[in-house]
């Protein structure tokens, strides 16, 4: 079993993410969900993906994480070739290497906020001193640096979507996976998460995806793509 980690200091390879000619079938007697899908980014690229409902975004997020596998295609980030890993190592790669954003937010109503944001770091082993100092940090960063004792039953939705996000990024991921991160928000707090989230992937090195049906929320990104059964093309979200 392979064993995936990325010190504070690694340099970031270029490119981070490359897919190349993934498609992905549920039925034999069906078309495919899509096909010829090629995706590259590189460390520091954050890009939105828009498409139609029933496309196959989040089915895409899914094969990028290694939770699903396609039927044709490579998937590569950092040299790791997700598509051939079993799913043990996959586990291992998503642990040490991505970070997810989700609509729900998944943060643990019987931990505190600090608590929660440190789950992925005891995951990977990190050591009591070095989690404290990176959750303080990453608090502070999304604006929650007060919040760490309090109970996820005291914040507002902004707020919990802010822990997640910290959440997400305290082990320094190379690639954060967003699925409609803000779809539970209203547009002005949505559009403040969204800048901490763009902010935060920059100031991490790393590269992120968001998923998302709302044209405001994808002229955050640094581009746009849409989805369709085709591939990907390039996309001007209009207001």
């Amino acid at each position: 079993m392979r064993h995936y980690t990325r010190g504070v200091n690694d340099a970031p390879l270029t490119p981070l993410l490359e897919v190349r000619g993934l498609a992905k079938r549920y039925r034999t007697d069906r078309p495919p969900v899509f096909s010829g899908i090629d995706l590259t980014l590189a460390a520091g690229d954050y890009i939105a993906i828009m498409g139609e409902s029933g496309v196959g975004k989040s089915t895409l997020l899914n094969l990028i994480a290694g939770l699903d596998r396609p039927d044709a295609g490579t998937i590569r980030l950092g040299g790791a070739e997700i598509t051939a890993l079993d799913d043990d190592d996959a586990t291992l790669l998503r642990r040490a290497r991505m970070g997810f954003v989700f609509q729900a937010f998944h943060v643990l109503p019987y931990l505190t906020v600090t608590q929660n944001v440190a789950v992925p770091l005891g995951l990977l082993g990190v050591g009591r001193r070095e989690s404290d100092a990176r959750v303080g940090e990453v608090l502070r960063s999304v604006g929650l640096a007060d919040a760490g004792p309090r109970s996820p039953r005291e914040l507002s939705g902004g707020e919990l979507q802010r822990v997640a996000i910290a959440r997400a990024l305290v082990h320094r991921p190379q690639l954060v996976l967003a699925d409609e991160p803000t779809g539970n928000l209203d547009p002005r707090t949505a559009l403040q998460v969204l800048e901490v989230l763009r902010g935060e992937i920059r100031a991490s090195g790393g590269a992120g995806i968001l998923i998302t049906h709302s044209p405001t929320a994808a002229r955050t990104a640094d581009r746009s793509l849409r989805l369709t059964a085709q591939g990907l093309e390039r996309y001007e979200p209009t207001p």
